[in-house]
């Protein structure tokens, strides 16, 4: 069982920004950027600058997630800015996701899509053959530090069994409330990639090395637990 770690970068400490990129680049497998709008929820966050000007100093792949209305005017600007995979919500493409996925691989980048908790997996069926990675948010989109909706659960089994069963290739993501609490659950239901925030990753009482000495042997316990 392997499980790969996407820190969330929303969460990090800006003020030491390079120190940590370096941190990343021998740690992490991928790093994750919300693009927030303001409206699809009520927060404002990261930018195509942002990733601009990280880029040069990061070696692993640009995870974005666009928690936007109108992801289609975002695209081409996160791709230019340096983005390896793009992932607008499913709820927000309903109308042209086959327009857009097309569009982001034709920009030679990576397709994911992000469902939330409300939303079914059946919704992305049409769809999911063509896709890199799928999001599960396991608390509503918006903000750091919501408490895990259990029943998102299920929904990482069912992704699981659609993936063994028809040899998918997308990887299975979890965001929020990734933590002690819950990699057991996750990891045992199918994730494969965590990402990580304030609750598993980045806290105020701990330098950014032992937290993550923490979590990879939180992490690592789970694993255990399972195979066991």
């Amino acid at each position: 069982m392997q499980c790969k770690i996407s820190p969330s970068l929303m969460c990090m400490d800006l003020i030491n920004i390079k120190e940590q990129l370096t941190f990343f680049n021998q740690h992490a497998d991928f790093l994750h950027v919300d693009i927030m709008d303001g409206h699809y929820v009520k927060n404002i966050t990261l930018s195509a600058f942002f990733i601009e000007q990280i880029k040069p100093h990061t070696s692993i792949p640009i995870d974005v997630h666009l928690m936007v209305e109108h992801p289609t005017d975002f695209i081409d600007q996160m791709a230019n800015a340096g983005a390896d995979y793009i992932c607008p919500h499913a709820e927000t493409i309903n109308s042209h996701a086959f327009r857009t996925i097309k569009h982001i691989h034709q920009l030679n980048k990576k397709v994911g899509v992000v469902i939330n908790p409300a939303t079914p997996v059946e919704y992305i069926s049409q769809y999911i053959h063509l896709l890199d990675k799928i999001t599960v948010m396991t608390v509503d989109p918006g903000y750091a530090g919501q408490p895990f909706i259990p029943e998102m659960l299920d929904k990482i089994k069912t992704l699981s069994e659609l993936k063994q069963e028809n040899n998918f290739k997308f990887l299975i993501e979890v965001d929020g409330s990734c933590n002690i609490n819950t990699y057991e659950k996750l990891l045992s239901s199918g994730a494969e990639v965590l990402i990580m925030g304030s609750s598993g990753l980045f806290k105020k009482n701990l330098s950014l090395e032992n937290a993550w000495q923490k979590m990879t042997a939180d992490i690592n316990h789970a694993i255990q637990n399972i195979k066991q």
